[in-house]
């Protein structure tokens, strides 16, 4: 018996955390470390094994090394790793709250096209390498893995005679034949699978998760492109074939290999599927079943999540699965858990808020004022206005934030709020905290990197955002990026703007620092009431240098 993948440390809690792993058959999966340890008992789903292990009594303020085993013998570290063993380490709240970040990581260099050197692998080095500045927290911002975008490798296994085909416990009644399936991308739990496999054994990555406490979050590509840019793109992927399935093991598999590890340990038996999954004898309809559920009804399961490290609270937002996307009620998120987010920031007991969000809420000035008169044309009442504007949107992907111009005013004000302690609407929340030291959204997706600050009054409000980890952006769309930054671009931009009637937006901001377009990763770190963050990005070598450095609040003595 082996350990197939893992094992990925994913919450530190106080003195518990949680540990999960994949196995090549059914076991029960003990993690000791120290004094402390915890088992579990592995589910079973599409003809695989997985494990999230809760280790309790684990020592204050300290690096302890763990061990896991399988029925008793253990699989990991194996024997001659060449790593540093790995260690689960519980905070010194003395210590600076560290945060390393990113999204949007092909598989390693390896298994893809030719890149720039992947900054994930090249942060895992040096950090095994010099053992300092050790992070609290991993946190993976979106496309993690790439379904519709798929290695040379994969694509050779996707063409093999039965392939994709599902785990011989997964078979069941195909809605199409494989011949109308997407070329070369994944499609069923199996095909996802691999992706994870693909992505998560890099040597230095899977060191690196299996040390260093990891919380993620989807973007479009777990999917496919573009997921849930309009009403106009779901009608036209629910009339293809292969999307039913496609979306059931998408959701299915974000759930296991990735979600499930954002949950709390405390947590676990109030998630709506957690206990049914870890009671069944074979959990693949329970999952197969949520997965088509959460897409049919996106305001169903809530995947947005907040965990608190230190003073600072991250609170992380599902940009993709929940959004709302009928003509005049385009929303982010849906109300319920756009009230669960304003519950969850203006509760007390931090100094800093972190918004982790796949997608930009700044974006370069052009982009956004683009972006919001694209969204109005296209719900224009003469049909060849809005059919042009819904192409633009969906070939040049303008469904960001300033896309859905409610949820964009809503989360500026909100955050305006917080900066300043305004209580808001009477007795609809509780009432706000002291104001916060910062306030910092960080985001990916858009391949390239930069800081800009929120011009609003109160505490700082930054965009940070970080991408790629490891990708690239087209020479063409990078010359756009820079332009888009500038004042005469985005005057047009406004102009733009007021010809489809959109209201100006409600904030200016101002550009800090970037456009960075390599590889990157990025650090945020705060220290008492003071906060900064470096990007750094890789040297053909695959080393990392320091491209952004800037300071979001100065510690006022």
């Amino acid at each position: 018996m082996t350990l197939l993948l893992g094992p990925l440390l994913r919450r530190v809690v106080g003195d518990r955390a949680t540990v999960w792993v994949e196995t090549s058959a059914p076991a029960t999966v003990m993690v000791r470390a120290g004094t402390g340890g915890g088992a579990a008992r592995t589910f079973t789903a599409f003809g695989r094994h997985y494990a999230l292990v809760v280790v309790d009594g684990l020592p204050a303020a300290a690096a302890t090394p763990y061990q896991v085993l399988l029925d008793g013998a253990q699989v990991w570290p194996p024997p001659g790793y060449d790593r540093p063993v790995p260690v689960i380490r519980t905070r010194d709240d003395t210590a600076p709250v560290r945060l390393v970040f990113g999204s949007c990581r092909e598989a390693s260099p390896r298994a893809v096209r030719e890149l720039p050197p992947d900054a994930l692998d090249s942060y895992s080095a040096r950090l095994a390498g010099t053992g300092r500045d050790w992070p609290d927290l991993l946190l993976l911002l979106g496309d993690q893995v790439y379904a519709d975008e798929t290695s040379r490798a994969t694509r050779r296994w996707l063409r093999r005679p039965g392939s994709p085909g599902p785990a011989p416990a997964e078979r069941a009644p195909r809605a199409q034949p494989d011949t109308e399936r997407p070329a070369g991308q994944v499609v069923d739990f199996t095909g996802y699978a691999r992706l994870y496999h693909e992505s998560w054994t890099d040597p230095d990555v899977r060191w690196l998760l299996s040390t260093v406490p990891s919380s993620m979050i989807f973007d479009d590509h777990e999917i496919i492109d573009d997921w849930n840019t309009s009403q106009r793109w779901r009608e036209r992927m629910v009339a293809q074939p292969w999307w039913r399935e496609r979306i059931t093991a998408g959701l299915a598999s974000y759930w296991v290999y990735q979600h499930l590890g954002n949950l709390d340990p405390d947590e676990l038996g109030a998630d709506p599927v957690y206990p049914a999954v870890v009671s069944a004898a074979d959990a693949t309809g329970i999952l197969r079943e949520f997965g088509a559920a959460a897409d049919d009804d996106r305001s169903r399961y809530r995947w947005s999540y907040a965990l608190d490290v230190g003073r600072s609270r991250i609170v992380v937002l599902d940009n993709r699965c929940g959004r709302q996307v009928t003509p005049g009620q385009r929303a982010m998120l849906p109300d319920a858990q756009w009230e669960w987010l304003v519950r969850t920031v203006r509760g007390d007991g931090y100094d800093h808020l972190v918004l982790g969000s796949s997608l930009p809420w700044l974006m370069p000035f052009a982009v956004h004022h683009l972006e919001e008169a694209v969204s109005a044309l296209a719900e224009s009442p003469r049909r060849p206005v809005a059919a042009a504007a819904e192409s633009l949107r969906q070939v040049f992907d303008l469904e960001h934030w300033p896309a859905f111009g409610h949820s964009f005013d809503a989360l500026t004000a909100l955050l305006g709020q917080l900066a300043t302690g305004a209580a808001g609407t009477a007795g609809a929340v509780p009432a706000v905290p002291a104001v916060p030291a910062s306030i910092s959204v960080l985001s990916g997706d858009v391949h390239h990197s930069y800081v800009a600050r929120a011009d609003l009054a109160g505490a700082p409000i930054h965009q940070v955002t970080c991408s790629p980890v490891h990708n690239r952006v087209p020479l063409a769309m990078r010359a756009v990026f820079r332009a888009a930054w500038t004042g005469r671009v985005a005057r047009a931009g406004r102009a733009l703007g007021r010809a489809a009637r959109v209201r100006p937006a409600p904030l200016t901001w101002t550009k800090l620092a970037g456009p960075y377009f390599g590889t990157a990763v990025g650090t945020l770190v705060h220290n008492g009431r003071s906060a900064h963050v470096l990007i750094e990005g890789t040297t053909p070598a695959g080393d990392l240098k320091v491209v952004a450095r800037q300071v979001l609040a100065a510690s006022v003595q």
